[in-house]
């Protein structure tokens, strides 16, 4: 992609069927904890996006079909820091929230210059490691997103 990022994002959960979840850990910040993100490129369809940047993020390379669409947006102001990747006067964006489950915890194979570590925690534990608001919630909401069947 050439050109400023879309403020047009996914956030994917990853978990297991035991609601293990796969958090990140950003290099540029040490402690900043995740689940997978990022931007749309193009006009790629959002679906399109979270299997990329799963793929790109983690190694994990699964079907279209593979991933729940949670018909849940969520809208933030973009960190300060973060605002020069975007045009200018941009300063939000909106995130499409996304999951993926996979059969267990597997290893994963992270981009160093992106993510520095990983690990798989128990949903609860998850959700509180995470900096972003939207992440903990979609965590949080997750064991009412599988009991609804979505």
């Amino acid at each position: 992609m050439t050109g400023p990022k879309q403020p047009v994002s996914v956030l994917v959960v990853i978990h297991t069927p035991a609601l293990d979840v796969l958090l990140l850990e950003r290099a540029a910040h040490p402690g900043f904890w995740q689940s997978v993100t990022g931007s749309r490129e193009d006009d790629e369809a959002l679906i399109d996006t979270a299997r990329r940047e799963v793929l790109e993020e983690t190694g994990i390379d699964a079907p279209r079909s593979a991933f729940a669409d949670w018909s849940l947006s969520n809208r933030f102001e973009i960190f300060s820091e973060w605002r020069h990747r975007y045009a200018p006067g941009v300063t939000h964006n909106i995130e499409h929230v996304f999951s993926l489950c996979i059969p267990g915890p597997s290893e994963i194979t992270t981009t160093p210059a992106e993510h520095r570590s990983w690990q798989w925690l128990a949903w609860r534990e998850a959700a509180e490691r995470c900096f972003s608001w939207t992440n903990r919630d979609a965590i949080l909401m997750l064991p009412e997103h599988l009991r609804a069947g979505s």
